[in-house]
């Protein structure tokens, strides 16, 4: 609590200056008022057929044509300050900077793409437009370990910690002061005495009441360096822009990623919604070049002490053998597509037999919920799966609101009982899985920083179903009959898939 007012304090006065300059410009231009208001109004019709014009999620752009024509104005202000992706153009030019100043050699060709190429064309077109967008390589997979609960990828991620020779990076949403984070902790606080060059870095709003200045300090005296992502100072479209990818790579050999955060829920050493069910995932082999680079790009763009280019060094394969195929990657507001939300688009339209889906939340745009019920009417076994107790009771409500069509069109859905689910995964076919951090919302699919990785034919795909079908005999199974609404909820559906963009 003590952290949050501390973050008020800054960002209050920050709101106040640009009320009080609003309200400056209101007063000392009421004789024009006239005027004024027939040029905003002509300025708010340019805005709204700019939208119309825009290459964008089409309930996004909705939402905003009815705020500006609603308000004209203040409609217009809104979008000029919260909604337009162009006003964090700041933040876009120091990633650009850093991908500049850092000299990394991507390669135009790719042989493992090739290689994909002649063994199903289909889906080496997906892994082509995924490189084609983000910059990473495909590569062949090495060894791919799943975690299905926190508490298994807990012990796992100590185990490899104590191995750390060369660095340590850490990349969280969220990190909170428990048992999960003291376990990791005196383990980096050891190997940073010991030489190994630890780096940590947590987003800023995620981490706003759990992770304090005090707690900063300690690392710093225990020779760990900080950076801190996009810092919340003034309220600006930044503000949306948040880190939250889960990353830790160990010496370049080793990579973690998944949807479990560093708090005590996710190992269930804390109950806050029952059972917290949540999954993860460790590589290894060439793909952790590709969290190596992701961690150096976001940290050397919000730190003054530069990751040099050589921590990039590639680890060839152990046994010169493969596990299928994996594409690790990170999504980004900053992209001309919105890579995750395409890339969910892309398998349902594949998909033959079955695809199934675990997320905690259930807010999707127009191209991806039609995605979903075609594959359904296709007669492909769709499912998804939600928690039985949620953490964010509207945005629960609002995901609701989305499984009246999805029913409808032979989609099942199911609650998982216990708790709260907090996996973010996707098996399809026994061709893919998609493991990360990204969440089927809008925040997740157009908003925030995310990283995830795309297995093709590897052994890790068996896991991920299996955990899924072991997982659903937990569930709930949601049916028509339970959706029956009335003439209130259905209205109160329609209000909320309206505003569902802003979630």
């Amino acid at each position: 609590m003590k952290n949050i007012i501390g973050r008020l304090i800054i960002i209050i006065p920050a709101l106040a200056i640009q009320g009080l300059w609003y309200v400056f410009m209101i007063g000392f231009f009421r004789e024009f008022s006239t005027l004024i208001a027939s040029v905003l109004t002509v300025l708010a019709a340019v805005l709204v057929l700019y939208l119309v014009s825009k290459v964008d999620e089409s309930s996004y752009k909705i939402l905003w044509i009815i705020i500006i024509l609603v308000m004209p104005f203040f409609g217009a202000l809104l979008y000029l300050f919260w909604g337009n992706k162009k006003s964090s153009k700041p933040m876009k030019k120091r990633f650009h900077r850093v991908f500049r100043d850092m000299n990394i050699d991507v390669p135009t060709d790719n042989p493992v793409l090739e290689k994909l190429k002649d063994v199903d064309r289909r889906a080496s077109q997906t892994m082509k437009y995924i490189t084609s967008i983000t910059g990473h390589p495909l590569c062949l997979n090495e060894s791919a370990e799943y975690y299905s609960v926190g508490e298994e990828m807990f012990d796992a991620m100590r185990e490899e910690l104590k191995k750390a020779e060369k660095f340590i990076f850490l990349e969280y949403f969220i990190v909170q002061d428990g048992k999960f984070w003291k376990g990791i902790a005196e383990i980096l606080e050891e190997k940073a005495a010991a030489g190994v060059d630890v780096r940590f870095m947590y987003d800023d709003l995620g981490c706003i009441s759990t992770f304090t200045r005090k707690d900063v300090l300690r690392l710093i005296t225990k020779k760990i360096k900080v950076a801190v992502f996009n810092p919340l100072v003034f309220v600006t479209a930044r503000l949306n822009n948040r880190d939250h990818r889960k990353i830790m790579v160990i010496d370049g050999k080793t990579a973690f990623s998944g949807g479990i955060n560093i708090a005590d829920e996710y190992i269930n050493e804390r109950e806050r919604f029952g059972h917290w069910k949540d999954v993860g995932f460790r590589v290894t082999g060439d793909t952790v070049r590709n969290y190596t680079y992701m961690f150096m790009e976001f940290w050397n763009a919000f730190s003054i002490s530069k990751i040099p280019s050589d921590y990039l060094d590639t680890q060839p394969l152990k046994s010169g053998e493969s596990d299928g195929y994996v594409l690790s990657y990170y999504d980004s507001p900053f992209y001309d597509d919105p890579v995750s939300n395409n890339l969910f688009i892309e398998l349902l339209s594949q998909s033959m037999e079955y695809i199934w889906f675990c997320t905690p939340y259930l807010v999707l745009g127009d191209n991806l919920l039609h995605a979903f019920i075609r594959a359904a009417k296709r007669g492909v076994d769709v499912r998804i799966m939600m928690p039985g107790i949620p953490d964010k009771k509207m945005v629960y409500r609002m995901s609701r609101s989305y499984y009246g069509p999805l029913l409808s069109a032979g989609v099942k859905i199911y609650e998982y009982t216990p708790g709260f689910l907090h996996s973010k995964s996707c098996v399809c076919d026994d061709k893919f899985a998609l493991l990360g951090t990204v969440n089927l919302d809008y925040r997740s699919l157009f908003l925030h920083f995310e990283c995830s990785s795309l297995f093709y034919r590897a052994s890790i795909i068996a896991d991920v179903k299996r955990d899924f079908e072991e997982t659903q005999t937990k569930c709930t199974e949601r049916t028509l009959e339970n959706e029956k609404k009335t003439i209130i909820k259905r209205v109160t559906d329609s209000i909320l898939r309206l505003f569902a963009p802003l979630c």
